[in-house]
């Protein structure tokens, strides 16, 4: 059996999940395939590192010592907003030796400065998608999905997206069954699609300046199943449509339309997830009418139907 060592990149300023994740991924599966994975840390000097919560890390050898790994990860946290450039260099010099590259979180923005991501599809961090498109307008940046995997390197959103893509990697390197086994070690779902959106960035969009509009918001909020048209919603806020659907656009980032669709999604994700309202039920509380509207919802945003979104994420016993 073949044993794929794996580098997890340290420095200052590392965020301590982006590098605990998928390491306990990694590590998790050689319980069930003892030597599957030969883990290992690097500084560039070998010294320790501090983290962003104040943790330690000390280094298994030198980058310089490290011999060109099956997979290579890159974590994120704040040392990459001014990177030593010494790791760019690295980085530069040895990715492109590797399998694969994977980065968690901000580490994008250190492949990014090492010109790895050139011409591909990467993501990061939802907040930090705009940055990242602004600095390197060479990377093709997908603010969505949780995960984006182009060619030999794979770039993931913020901390726990890491340990999505690192069962990703596994199950395509030792089969789905043990990747289940180490999901259900670790307590988490096997596993998000990659191209599931990231909620927080749908619904994290800009608050309105102006009062009207941030009651709109709101009630938009509380009532997925009102009539949130745009003819509705510009006379809750005492404007007319036109005027209405311009304000929105402006203050919010997006259009009512697309807005009201974020909405009712995560309604209807959170729903799925926490209660044990039928398909049908939860079409109706969240707006969409019907089971066939809300699976086509469903399946635009997330490549899931609502069935299979439950299968995978709600709890074995749902809060009630």
């Amino acid at each position: 059996m073949e044993q794929r060592d794996v580098l997890v990149v340290l420095f200052d300023g590392v965020q301590s999940l982006d590098v605990s994740g998928p390491v306990e991924v990694f590590s998790g599966a050689c319980h069930g395939v003892p030597g599957a994975y030969r883990i290992r840390t690097a500084s560039l000097d070998g010294a320790p590192v501090r983290t962003t919560s104040g943790l330690t890390l000390t280094p298994d050898l030198t980058l310089d010592a490290a011999t060109p790994p099956h997979t290579l990860v890159v974590p994120g946290g704040e040392g990459t907003d001014t990177p030593d450039p010494r790791l760019v260099d690295w980085l530069r010099a040895n990715a492109r030796r590797t399998r694969r590259t994977v980065s968690v979180c901000s580490g994008a923005f250190l492949l990014a400065a090492a010109g790895l991501l050139d011409g591909r599809r990467a993501t990061t961090h939802w907040s930090l998608c705009d940055a990242l498109a602004r600095r390197h307008p060479a990377v093709r940046v997908e603010p969505e999905p949780i995960y984006v995997r182009d060619g030999d390197v794979a770039t993931s959103a913020g901390v726990t997206a890491g340990i999505d893509l690192a069962l990703a990697l596994v199950e395509e390197d030792l089969g789905r069954d043990l990747a289940l086994t180490v999901a259900r070690h670790l307590v988490v779902f096997l596993r998000r699609p990659g191209n599931q959106t990231q909620f927080s960035a749908q619904l994290a969009a800009q608050t309105a300046q102006r009062r009207p509009l941030r009651d709109v918001q709101q009630w938009i909020s509380e009532n997925p199943a009102a009539d949130l048209s745009v003819d509705a919603l510009a006379a809750r806020a005492g404007l007319s449509p036109r005027h209405f659907a311009r304000a929105f656009r402006d203050e919010v980032g997006t259009t009512p339309g697309r807005y009201v669709d974020r909405v009712r999604l995560e309604a209807a994700r959170r729903r799925l997830e926490d209660t044990a309202d039928g398909i049908e039920q939860v079409s109706r509380r969240c707006g969409y009418g019907t089971p066939e509207a809300m699976r086509r919802a469903f399946l635009r945003a997330l490549g899931a139907s609502p069935a299979e979104y439950r299968r995978r994420f709600r709890p074995a016993t749902p809060p009630t």
